[in-house]
């Protein structure tokens, strides 16, 4: 198995994971602040080592982005971090360097064969390989893609905004360096409520995270897949989606979307993909009690 390229088909619709990176991000109830201790120890069996180091209490995560063939198209969902970036706020993205596009080659995607980027929102390891520096200037990385963004963000994070609301200095800089440009180029789609890709995928809102959070569904012949963004950081959040993640700017919708959506994707079967889940990346859950819980990983098993 090609580690950098792990690849599903989902009905008409190729499906292929690009890591950017993975390993331990951070302590698991400073990410997930509600999760009691036990819960991480008596579910230890599944969570370690690919969810949770149990060692040093901390939570693993992944950088990833997800390529998908649909309809004659090439479709990125999420840019993760990006190269050379300004991130003060943010230690383990400041000044990162990654080979993201070198991964994207060697999974047969080169940056002028992108028709579509999909931001689920404008966090800075969403969006960083929006962009991309020429001769010191920031510019589109996919000449050729129209970039959708979530209007709410955008007005959140964006000027309009003051950034953010001014709380954050990275929401400036990541605003100004990776979303700003493409506005510039012309290649921002902004939408809000949901957005028809194509006979296969739509975006819909699922706020609370951040006022513009989306989900993108699939849908094609049997099979379903709903990319969740950072509905989800950890898989004990599908075990209580009242968990937050210490990142939900609105604790209250965040907990709302999170349950709207797993209770569809276990109604209708929906494999469940967030962006940060290392090891398979995706799982199909199911109803249990108040919550739910892992039903199956992704068929093509853990990295």
């Amino acid at each position: 198995m090609d580690r950098d390229n792990v690849r599903i088909v989902l009905g008409d619709v190729e499906v292929i994971r690009v890591g950017e990176w993975t390993g331990p991000f951070a302590p698991a109830r400073d990410l997930v602040p509600d999760s009691p201790v036990q819960v991480w120890k008596d579910n230890e069996g599944w969570l370690a080592p690919a969810h949770w180091e149990r060692d040093t209490d901390r939570a693993v995560a992944a950088l990833q982005t997800w390529v998908l063939r649909s309809a004659g198209r090439t479709i990125l969902v999420d840019t993760g971090v990006g190269d050379g970036r300004e991130r003060p706020g943010s230690p383990q993205f400041h000044h990162r360097q990654s080979d993201l596009l070198g991964r994207l080659a060697r999974a047969g995607v080169r940056p002028p064969d992108v028709d579509v980027v999909v931001n689920t929102h404008l966090h800075a390891d969403h969006v960083g390989w929006n962009t991309h520096d020429v001769e010191g200037e920031w510019v589109p990385t996919f000449p050729n893609a129209q970039y959708l963004l979530p209007a709410a963000d955008d007005r959140h994070f964006g000027p309009d905004g003051a950034y953010g609301g001014g709380v954050w200095e990275d929401d400036r800089l990541v605003y100004e360096d990776s979303v700003a440009p493409v506005h510039r180029a012309g290649q921002a789609v902004l939408w809000e409520g949901s957005h028809r890709i194509d006979e296969h995928l739509t975006l819909e809102s699922a706020p609370g995270h951040t006022p513009g959070s989306s989900a993108l569904r699939l849908a094609s012949g049997g099979d379903r897949a709903v990319f969740v963004g950072d509905l989800l950081h950890s898989p004990v959040q599908i075990l209580d989606p009242s968990w937050n993640s210490c990142f939900c700017l609105d604790p209250a919708g965040a907990a709302a979307s999170r349950r709207r959506i797993l209770e569809r994707a276990a109604a209708e079967r929906e494999l469940v993909v967030p962006a940060h889940f290392a090891g398979a990346g995706a799982v199909e859950v199911r109803r249990q009690g108040d919550g739910f819980a892992l039903s199956r990983w992704a068929a093509y098993g853990a990295r």
